[in-house]
């Protein structure tokens, strides 16, 4: 794994592309279809989806400014064409999301790169529904880590729990998601740090992700920044 990491970075050296090398590993026990959404004006990458066997790794190249967002679909089922849907994270378009979003709740990998540092987050704001961790590779190994690899579908709420077709917990929506109110989206009157605080439903997700995105003004403990870093995205 390390081997083809470094070679694709290699290539791009010599290629004098000027880019970030996302790799994606799946460690769970079931196959994951790994979502990706670009912000608008930035470009689709390997067509906004792919599929992901377990213990399998991609490695997928993001060009220079690029920001976008992570996730993965569970619970998929596709034809040859690529047509179908999933249990958790479906974005509406079959296997290839082609610029749409996954819908909530799913746990989402966010990154803004070369601006001019790199940004990115684990966001649970919207729920969760797959343990999702960033590593960045950096020169200087100082970058910090987001794990977020607890499975907080086992003691989910009640009240925000999504059940599979088989009747087992498949995702963990947020407050927000779950109730659609100002206090627990920081909407209308709420729309202030000051003036919305984590509820028990946030702390749920904070406390078993720390470093994790918990609710929309979860800033100073959820957001990190790197330099010309590769990135190793490891769902479950």
């Amino acid at each position: 794994m390390a081997l083809k990491h470094f070679s694709v970075v290699l290539l791009l050296s010599a290629l004098g592309v000027d880019a970030a090398v996302f790799t994606f590993e799946n460690r769970c026990a079931m196959t994951i279809w790994p979502g990706i959404q670009p912000s608008a004006g930035r470009p689709l990458l390997m067509n906004g989806g792919l599929e992901l066997q377990p213990l399998e790794t991609t490695n997928v190249t993001a060009p220079i400014g690029w920001s976008g967002r992570f996730w993965g679909r569970s619970g998929c089922t596709f034809n040859n064409h690529g047509e179908g849907t999933c249990e958790t994270g479906d974005c509406g378009n079959g296997l290839y999301c082609n610029g749409a979003g996954g819908q909530p709740p799913a746990s989402l990998a966010e990154f803004t790169l070369d601006s001019p540092l790199d940004f990115y987050d684990v966001s649970l704001v919207d729920g969760y529904n797959l343990p999702l961790s960033v590593f960045p590779y950096d020169d200087s190994r100082v970058c910090p880590s987001i794990r977020c690899d607890t499975d907080l579908n086992l003691h989910c709420p009640s009240n925000l729990q999504v059940k599979g077709n088989h009747g087992e917990t498949v995702a963990c929506k947020s407050g927000c998601t779950a109730f659609q109110s100002p206090e627990y989206c920081c909407t209308g009157h709420f729309q202030d740090p000051n003036i919305c605080k984590p509820t028990k439903y946030s702390e749920y997700f904070k406390h078993g992700c720390p470093t994790a995105y918990s609710y929309a003004f979860d800033d100073g403990s959820s957001t990190f920044t790197c330099r010309e870093a590769n990135y190793m995205i490891i769902f479950c």
